[in-house]
């Protein structure tokens, strides 16, 4: 079960996280520097959060560098957090970075993680982009994904950027965006490349 001490205070309203006052945190926290007090807020925030979930999930910070914050849920319920292909962890990680810099100011990326599970699932697109960039060669066809998050999507353009003989365009609207893997004799061919999805 979850301690009564993380969900103490927080179930009777909102979840409001008071602004320090700049004096205490000192210079660094305009430039947005660790120590600044960001890794410890955005720590305290996403346990509020979990509790509010009544997850039994630990959080800790991995990483408080100068360019991003790297939280890391473990515990029972840690799964539960992460949700289908990563998408309550995206949420969360949305959640967490929009209340830790509401200030103009000192402003960090925050990363959540659990474990290797980030590494890991990225490692899996890696794998299926490039296993349906050797079909997409091998067949003469474009290939077409399935939807992706903007972040996969990345994470498939960049890993297919120097990969031999194709190249990649997103197509669609929204959450509907695709992938599509296109063979470079294809491509050099204007109204074949940009054919429908299939």
């Amino acid at each position: 079960m979850v301690d009564d001490e993380r969900r103490k205070g927080w179930l009777g309203g909102p979840l409001i996280v008071e602004d320090e006052d700049e004096d205490d945190v000192g210079a660094a926290a305009s430039r947005g520097r660790p120590g600044d007090g960001k890794a410890e807020q955005a720590l305290e925030v996403l346990d509020a959060i979990l509790a509010h979930m009544d997850l039994d999930a630990e959080v800790s910070i991995r990483e408080d560098g100068p360019e991003q914050i790297v939280l890391d849920v473990r515990g029972p319920d840690a799964g539960r957090a992460i949700g289908k292909k990563g998408s309550t962890l995206e949420a969360l990680q949305l959640l967490v970075t929009r209340i830790v810099n509401r200030a103009p100011h000192g402003r960090r990326r925050i990363v959540l993680d659990s474990g290797d599970y980030r590494a890991r699932y990225e490692q899996s697109l890696v794998s299926l982009a490039r296993r349906e960039a050797r079909r997409a060669v091998s067949q003469g066809r474009v290939v077409t994904l399935e939807p992706m998050s903007p972040r996969d999507r990345r994470v498939i353009h960049l890993s297919l950027a120097k990969f031999e003989g194709v190249t990649t365009r997103s197509d669609g609207e929204g959450v509907g965006r695709r992938i599509q893997i296109i063979p470079a004799r294809i491509a050099r061919e204007p109204d074949r490349g940009r054919s429908r999805p299939r």
